[in-house]
């Protein structure tokens, strides 16, 4: 195992540069020079870290300069792929060590991790590639947002399926008016915010693992113990403290052609339904209820986006569709009506139009497919805001959180000022667009 081998002294100055940065002082970010190296450093090295990692180190001007989990086995298949990188268990001291030799940083870890470790890179004028749902709560992302804004900084959201020929064609489809004016769309996922744990209620404490880190990776939240099998590596997903069910995990990859097809930013009001009642677990099955508002390419002032989990299927009553048309078994997608057609958009698949003598004879439009690493690292080195930077990421974010807000409050129709960063209609559910912080993991606004 690998150390960063620094002095308590040289950490405490460091860590007194980041200080500096929370407050205000000017820190702006170093563009890479066409011809360097873009020197990033990781945090959250296995898992979709891993994957991350991989397809990110795979561009010729990426060089690894920080490695950091607070799970020390966790390092072993990055060390195969990318040896002789450091070695950290706290992002913070990773950041506050490496200074200027770390241009950008990955974030790949549980959702509640995603802002606190976003935002002190971007601070430190640091690019920022960051697993979806880029935050924890609306207000989260919202700050994000601006941060990235006001830093100038190249960002990526870590939606892959962005930059991939299916969803580019779906939205461009959309734009081009292939089915006409869009009345409806239908979004939906197998899995449920329960199905990743598996659990109805907390369970026993255990002894921590040897070499990991707990109150590390407990973070911003509230403190509990370890239990085994729980929630580190993967099963996080379905507690409320730490990730955003099936919503936070495929919301924005199901609903980003969506967004870009239509040119939504920020639904208008959201209703959620579901019978599970936990006040820890996210739900599933469950179906949530968008409307925003009309753009150039809806048929009408208000546009309903009603996404489903847990193996609630959308209806397929559409006269556009065939008697016999059953959806793909799979993953999921969107059926999205039209004035003049349907088409249904499947999650890692080819579009496809009806009816379907209509579009027999269609020409598609030809788009390639182009990695979504490589479009931030070419960013970077260009000064150019890749398509998925946290402008456009941002509100497909703060609506998927939204959805969970709505979760939280079942039956309720929320009303939502996006100006104001406000649920205008319930105190209740407004109060859960923030969250409270562990002391000494509280977030400043941008």
């Amino acid at each position: 195992m690998k150390n960063a081998n620094i002095s308590r002294r040289s950490f405490l100055r460091q860590s007194a540069l980041i200080a500096g940065a929370v407050a205000g002082f000017p820190y702006f970010a170093r563009c890479a020079s066409p011809n360097s190296m873009v020197q990033v450093a990781v945090i959250g090295v296995n898992g979709q870290g891993l994957s991350d990692l991989s397809e990110i180190g795979s561009h010729s001007k990426v060089k690894f300069v920080g490695f950091c989990d607070i799970d020390k086995k966790q390092f072993e298949k990055a060390d195969a792929k990318f040896p002789n990188v450091r070695h950290f268990a706290d992002y913070r001291e990773m950041l506050s060590t490496l200074g200027g030799t770390c241009d950008a940083v990955q974030v790949s870890t549980p959702d509640h991790t995603h802002a606190p470790a976003a935002m002190t890179a971007m601070r430190l004028g640091k690019h920022v590639y960051c697993e979806k749902p880029l935050a924890h709560t609306v207000w989260e992302v919202r700050q994000m947002r601006l941060l990235a804004a006001k830093k100038g900084l190249i960002t990526q959201m870590g939606n892959q399926i962005h930059s991939r020929m299916e969803y580019q064609l779906g939205a461009r489809l959309l734009r081009d008016g292939a089915i006409g004016k869009i009345k409806e769309v239908h979004s939906h996922i197998g899995v449920s915010g329960l199905g990743y744990a598996g659990l109805s209620a907390r369970p026993p404490e255990a002894t921590v693992p040897e070499g990991v880190d707990w109150n590390l990776w407990i973070g911003t939240a509230p403190m509990r113990p370890y239990a085994a099998d729980a929630y580190h590596p993967f099963k996080w997903r379905s507690w409320q403290d730490f990730g955003g069910g099936a919503l936070g995990d495929f919301g924005c990859h199901v609903l980003d052609p969506v967004f870009m097809g239509l040119g939504l930013t920020a639904p208008i009001s959201i209703r959620a339904e579901h019978e599970n009642k936990s006040s820890e677990l996210w739900p599933g099955p469950e179906t949530v209820y968008y409307i925003f508002p009309g753009t150039p390419y809806t048929a009408g002032k208000e546009v309903a986006v009603t996404w489903r989990d847990g193996g609630l299927l959308p209806p397929l009553d559409s006269p556009f569709l065939p008697a016999n048309f059953k959806l793909p078994k799979g993953s999921g997608g969107s059926l999205i009506i039209g004035e003049n057609g349907a088409m249904l958009l499947p999650h890692w698949a080819k579009p496809r139009l009806y009816p379907e003598n209509k579009f027999a004879d269609f020409k598609y439009p030809e788009i390639e497919s182009h990695s979504h690493y490589h479009a931030w690292i070419d960013g970077i080195l260009a000064n150019k805001q890749t398509s998925d930077g946290f402008h456009y990421a941002g509100p497909l974010a703060e609506t998927v959180e939204l959805g969970n807000v709505a979760a939280r409050m079942s039956g309720k129709e929320l009303k939502w000022d996006a100006q104001a960063l406000k649920i205008t209609n319930s105190s209740e559910a407004n109060a859960l667009i923030t969250k409270s912080y562990r002391a000494g993991w509280e977030i400043k606004s941008a």
